[in-house]
C-alpha cells in the first residue's frame, strides 16, 4: 500500500471509531493498535508494549504540568468577579468611540485569555456579562454576539494558551517560545475586529446606541482599580516566563497562587467555591492529558508505519510551492473544523503534516501559531464550533444565527491568517527580538 493510501486509511479509521461515540483518547488508542495490527502485523503483545512505554513516558513529561494548572486558574477566576470587574473598567475607555460598548467583547476577551488560556472559559465568562448588558442597552445582537463567538476563540492563540502547549510537547518545540510568539498575531486579530464593529456601527449609529456612563465609573481610580485584577495576573505569568524566572509550568503553579490570593482577599474564596474549581479542573485536565498520552501513541504508531517520512517524499515529489502547500492545510483544517474539536485536530494531524510543512522550509514556531489560528476559525462553525454552543447556552440564541452572526469575524480571521503566511514576521519577529 502507497503511503498517502495507507495515511487515508488511518485517517479513515479514526473518525470510524469517532463517529462510533468512542472517547477520543479511546478512540485514538484503538486507531493506532489496529494499524500496528493491521498495517505492520504486529502481535498484540508487541503493541502493549509500545503503548505502554509511550504513555507512561509521555504522562511523565513535565511540561504537561501546566495543563491542569492553568485550567485550575481559569476554574477559579470564572467563579470571581473579575469579568464583570473588567467590563466596568473597559467600559469608559471605548464609550465614546464608535461601537461603544461592544468593544469591551474584543478587550475583555483578548485581556481574559491572557489569563485563561481557554477559548470557552474566555467565551463564557466575558459573555455572561457584556451580553446581558449590550442587549438591556439596545445594541445589535448580531453584532454583539457575533464579535463574542470571534473574539472569545482568542483564548486558544493569546498566551498562556493550553492548545499552544499541547503543540509545545507534540512538536518538541519551546513553549515560551510559541507563547511569544502568538502576542503579535492575537493583537493583529482583536484589532482587525475592533476596526470592523468601529466601521460598522460609524456607516450605521443605530447598531450601537450611545451610553452614559457614571462619573464613578469614569474616574481614573475606578478605572486601573476593576483592571488591576487582570493585569496583575497577566503580569505573575507572562512576567516570569518571560524573564526567565519561571518555566511554563512554574508560571501555572504561580499563577493559580496569585488566582488564590486574588479570591481570598476579594473574599470570594470559599471551601465549595474551591472544591468545585478543583473538581471541574480535574475532569478537564484527565480529558486532556488522556488525549495526549494516547496521541503519543497513535504518533509512535504512525512513525513505525514511516507515514510522515513516506507522505513528505511523495508531496515533495508533487513539487508543490510552499504557498500552495499551506493553502491545501488550511481548508484541510477547516474542514476539519466542522467535525473535530482543536486538540483533536492538533493530536490526530499533527504527526503527518509537521514533517512536511518543516520539510517545504516553514519554521515550526510559525506553523504552531498557524495551526491553532485554523483551530480558532473551526471555534466558529458548526455542527462542533465550541464558541457557538457556549453562546447558545447562555444567550437562548438557535445556534444557526450564532454561526450567521460569526461569519464577518470568521473572515476577518482567514485575513490574518493570510498575512500571516505572506508576513510570517508577524509572529517570528517578537520571540527573535526577544532572544537577539
Amino acid at each position: 500500500m502507497d503511503p498517502v493510501t495507507t495515511a487515508l486509511a488511518v485517517f479513515a479509521l479514526m473518525l470510524a471509531v469517532l463517529a462510533s461515540g468512542m472517547w477520543v483518547f479511546l478512540a485514538l488508542a484503538t486507531a493506532a493498535a489496529v494499524s500496528l495490527f493491521a498495517f505492520m502485523g504486529f502481535p498484540p503483545d508487541k503493541i502493549g508494549a509500545i503503548a505502554s512505554r509511550i504513555i507512561v513516558r509521555s504522562a511523565s513529561s513535565w511540561e504537561l504540568a501546566a495543563v491542569p494548572m492553568f485550567i485550575w486558574m481559569g476554574e477559579i477566576m470564572f467563579r470571581t468577579d473579575i469579568s464583570e470587574r473588567l467590563y466596568k473598567g473597559l467600559s469608559p475607555l471605548v464609550a465614546k468611540v464608535p461601537g461603544g460598548l461592544l468593544h469591551t467583547n474584543v478587550l475583555g476577551s483578548a485581556l481574559f485569555a491572557a489569563v485563561s488560556g481557554s477559548s470557552a472559559a474566555t467565551t463564557a465568562t466575558v459573555g455572561r456579562i457584556t451580553t446581558t448588558e449590550l442587549n438591556q442597552r439596545g445594541y445589535s445582537q448580531s453584532l454583539a454576539l457575533g464579535s463574542l463567538a470571534g473574539a472569545g476563540s482568542l483564548g486558544l492563540l493569546i498566551p498562556p494558551s493550553i492548545v499552544l502547549i499541547i503543540y509545545g510537547v507534540l512538536a518538541e518545540v519551546s513553549i515560551a517560545k510559541l507563547f511569544i510568539a502568538g502576542v503579535v498575531p492575537g493583537l493583529m486579530i482583536a484589532a482587525f475586529y475592533a476596526a470592523y464593529l468601529a466601521a460598522r456601527c460609524a456607516i450605521t449609529p443605530s447598531l450601537a446606541p450611545k451610553d452614559a456612563i457614571s462619573k464613578e465609573d469614569a474616574r481614573p481610580s475606578a478605572i486601573l482599580g476593576n483592571l488591576a485584577p487582570v493585569f496583575g495576573l497577566i503580569l505573575v505569568v507572562l512576567g516570569s516566563i518571560y524573564t526567565g524566572w519561571a518555566t511554563p509550568s512554574e508560571a501555572a503553579a504561580i499563577g493559580v497562587f496569585a488566582a488564590l490570593c486574588f479570591a481570598a482577599f476579594s473574599r470570594q474564596l470559599s471551601r465549595s467555591m474551591l472544591a468545585e474549581s478543583l473538581v471541574n479542573a480535574l475532569k478537564t485536565s484527565c480529558m486532556v492529558c488522556a488525549i495526549l498520552m494516547c496521541a503519543a501513541f497513535l504518533s509512535s504508531a504512525i512513525g513505525y508505519m514511516y507515514i510522515p517520512r513516506n507522505i513528505a517524499v511523495a508531496i515533495d515529489a508533487l513539487n508543490l510551492s510552499p504557498y500552495v502547500l499551506i493553502a491545501s492545510l488550511a481548508l484541510f483544517y477547516i474542514l476539519l473544523g466542522f467535525f473535530l474539536d482543536g486538540i483533536s485536530i492538533i493530536v490526530m494531524s499533527l504527526p503527518i503534516t509537521l514533517p512536511v510543512v518543516v520539510a517545504a522550509g516553514f519554521d515550526p514556531i510559525w506553523y504552531g501559531i498557524f495551526l491553532v489560528i485554523m483551530i480558532e476559525l473551526g471555534q466558529m462553525t458548526p455542527p462542533v464550533g465550541f464558541n457557538l454552543f457556549v453562546i447558545q447556552g447562555f444567550s437562548g440564541v438557535p445556534i444557526h444565527k450564532v454561526a450567521l452572526y460569526a461569519i464577518p469575524f470568521f473572515l476577518l480571521m482567514c485575513f490574518a491568517v493570510l498575512l500571516m503566511v505572506i508576513f510570517p514576521q508577524i509572529a517570528l519577529w517578537l520571540p527573535a527580538f526577544l532572544a537577539g
